[in-house]
């Protein structure tokens, strides 16, 4: 196990009814003026932005509201809020949606105390300022309501970067699992997809001897896997939004990253798939993720070896390696379970497109990428080739 330091300061509120108490939470953190971002409309039809519109008021805060935030995420829309929350005043940001919109009050958090173009922090930049940003969770998927990360498109380069560093993790972040029963199946899927590729970054390691952790992803994979079926086919099912909600939050607070270096290849793969091709990130990811489990297993035979005992019910003895491709078969098999594009081709990706997001994926001057088999670019092609 490695020497690490682990921080997660978020409050979280859990349960029915909780989105009612985003306005208490601001007003604790001495906020005055808040700008709520959401995203394309559903959080005004169910009801979820009037009912933290009106906790707001409750609480004596003044508030502006933006909506219109894009799945993956732009620039232009960045520019514009923090142009907007300047003017304004605002000294805190309040995200009620999933992934896309808590990343977009990060990133406007981090550009209206900095002088320059917030896209610096998606370029290399250290974080070491930003307002405080709290959280109306919509969407279990992308774990940044507890998360010191954000990912943003960069439009005029077309590539989609993220940013990190603790002053970005959410101040608060509300949990309310009713708020995701008018999800699609779809959207649902996407989410899944999404938490446990953030779970596989930290669990193919090469750190060796950091059993807990291990454990800790295995129990994670196993608590989703078994409510996911659950979710897809009733929306309403409490209990399992609520397993998802929460583990999927937990698959990328880091905890199930501490002690151990971690990869990170495929989510730079999936990221421009998504900036060129507006795919969904989970979808994306689920293309992506069993291409790059066929190209490294061999990196560390063991390792996969665990994946599909301990994770899918494979028998254990027999041959290592058809034990290792037996998991990942069951992975793209759970996959295509849920509604899940397994194929390039699915998200309208053409072979012919395969240079281009290679060399986007390298266009900010890396030679490599990910870290438990450090991909070359011929690596990177290989791999988007095994998913066409």
């Amino acid at each position: 196990m490695n020497d690490f330091t682990f921080q997660s300061p978020t409050k979280f509120v859990f349960g029915r009814g909780a989105h009612r108490e985003a306005g208490r939470l601001a007003a604790e953190l001495g906020a005055k003026k808040v700008l709520v971002l959401y995203g394309g409309g559903s959080a005004v039809q169910n009801g979820t932005l009037p009912a933290v519109l009106q906790s707001l008021d409750a609480a004596g805060l003044d508030y502006l509201s933006a909506g219109g935030v894009q799945p993956n995420p732009g620039s232009s829309f960045v520019y514009s809020a923090i142009e907007g929350a300047r003017e304004e005043g605002v000294d805190m940001l309040l995200a009620v949606g999933g992934g896309s919109v808590i990343d977009t009050a990060k990133a406007v958090a981090l550009g209206v105390p900095y002088p320059g173009d917030f896209l610096d922090f998606y370029r290399g930049r250290p974080v070491e300022e930003a307002l405080p940003v709290g959280v109306v969770l919509t969407i279990p998927a992308a774990g940044s309501e507890g998360s010191p990360n954000s990912v943003i498109t960069d439009e005029e380069r077309r590539i989609k970067k993220g940013a990190k560093g603790e002053a970005l993790r959410p101040k608060f972040a509300v949990l309310d699992p009713e708020l995701t029963f008018t999800l699609s199946k779809y959207q649902s899927a996407c989410g899944i997809s999404d938490m446990m590729a953030h779970i596989f970054e930290r669990y193919f390691t090469k750190t060796p001897e950091n059993a807990v952790t291990d454990r800790l992803c295995e129990g994670l994979l196993l608590a989703i896997k078994d409510v996911a079926m659950r979710v897809i086919i009733d929306s309403e099912d409490y209990e399992a939004q609520a397993a998802l909600m929460w583990a999927g939050m937990l698959a990328h607070n880091d905890l199930c990253g501490v002690g151990r270096e971690q990869d990170w290849g495929s989510h730079a793969l999936a990221h421009q798939i998504s900036a060129l091709y507006d795919s969904a990130h989970g979808a994306a990811l689920a293309v992506i993720f069993p291409a790059w489990l066929k190209y490294v297993y061999t990196e560390d035979i063991d390792r996969f070896v665990r994946f599909a005992q301990n994770v899918w019910g494979i028998s254990p003895g027999g041959d290592k390696e058809q034990t290792a491709l037996a998991g990942i078969a069951k992975y793209e098999e759970f996959l295509r379970g849920i509604g899940m594009p397994t194929r390039l081709s699915q998200l309208d990706v053409p072979e012919e497109g395969i240079p281009q997001l290679t060399e986007l994926a390298f266009a900010l001057g890396n030679t490599t990428i990910g870290n438990f088999k450090r991909l070359t670019p011929a690596d990177v092609e290989a791999v988007y080739r095994l998913a066409l």
